[in-house]
């Protein structure tokens, strides 16, 4: 799949304030199954210091600083993407290590901080580990069937409502609540994930669902550490594995990383801040008419994959 997506934030301010140092987590990610073919980043005010820099995990996320006080402030990313399906992965995963629980000490140990749990102290969300050990219980120690039970479980123990202000709630409170956006589900699910011993971190990025919507929203789903197969993503509020129409932006071991803005504002006392922000994608060239396959790494179209805001 081929696509053009714009994505435009407009924050208008009652009084002139001095914008902080910010971060923007708005360029595809050029790896994987997605190939970044055109991108472009316009922010006004014109920012006195505008860097790449390439984060922990790997992405590319741009900072900016600024010297001079606006009453407005607005950022537009356009850019084109080529997507195409994963190899299946039933055909890639290491035979020994899809039983689960996997054993920690046999994985690299830069997976590590996809394994922490969200409690302060390291330890995994009780609710979560009930939940993961109710998916893992039917699931004959089956890392693919156990992911698939999970997801069936969540969906059935949690609605998906769309959430947009605010971080991603902790996996105990979601499932207390019975009620979740896309990015609470996602966090639900990585710490089930993890508490088995799979690596999971968090995406955000976009899903250009078929039909097209009025409006397009940011969108976060699950990447999962298979071995052999590496990172595969899943969606919780979705129909489980992601296909060519998710196009990530970000992934972390930690929420909050992966928000497409961050930063701060100083003005007088009572100042207020009103932000408007829309997201435009046009599908150049549809899914199965794509020749991404042509240009992939030649595993990618061996054993082809069914196709199965804030994030909300």
């Amino acid at each position: 799949m081929r696509a053009r997506l714009t994505h435009t934030f407009f924050y208008r301010y009652s009084d002139p304030v001095l914008l902080g140092p910010h971060r923007f987590c708005l360029r595809p990610r050029p790896h994987g199954f997605q190939r970044l073919l055109d991108y472009s980043l316009t922010i006004s005010p014109d920012p006195s210091q505008l860097y790449d820099l390439l984060a922990a995990g790997g992405d590319t996320i741009t900072r900016a600083r600024f010297l001079k006080e606006t009453r407005i402030f607005r950022v537009e990313a356009t850019s084109e993407v080529e997507t195409w399906q994963p190899p299946l992965i039933e055909a890639c995963l290491d035979e020994e290590m899809a039983r689960l629980p996997v054993a920690i000490g046999r994985l690299n140990p830069d997976l590590l901080s996809c394994l922490q749990g969200w409690l302060p102290n390291g330890q995994h969300d009780p609710a979560a580990v009930d939940l993961a050990q109710e998916a893992l219980m039917g699931s004959d120690q089956s890392s693919l069937t156990f992911l698939q039970q999970l997801i069936e479980i969540i969906q059935d123990r949690v609605k998906y409502t769309q959430r947009h202000v605010g971080p991603a709630w902790p996996a105990g409170r979601t499932l207390k609540e019975r009620v979740g956006s896309c990015r609470d589900l996602a966090m639900l699910m990585i710490e089930c994930c993890r508490s088995v011993g799979l690596p999971a971190r968090f995406v955000s990025g976009y899903h250009l669902v078929e039909p097209k919507p009025n409006r397009y929203d940011l969108h976060a789903w699950t990447e999962v550490y298979l071995q052999g197969a590496g990172w595969r993503g899943f969606d919780a509020s979705g129909k489980g594995a992601v296909d060519e129409r998710y196009i990530p932006l970000a992934t972390s071991s930690q929420s909050d990383l992966t928000a497409a803005i961050t930063g701060s504002f100083s003005g007088p006392p009572g100042v207020k801040s009103i932000l408007k922000w829309d997201i435009q994608a046009e599908v150049l060239v549809p899914p199965l008419e794509t020749d991404a396959e042509a240009k992939a790494p030649p595993q990618v179209h061996l054993l082809p994959h069914p196709p199965s805001g804030v994030p909300q």
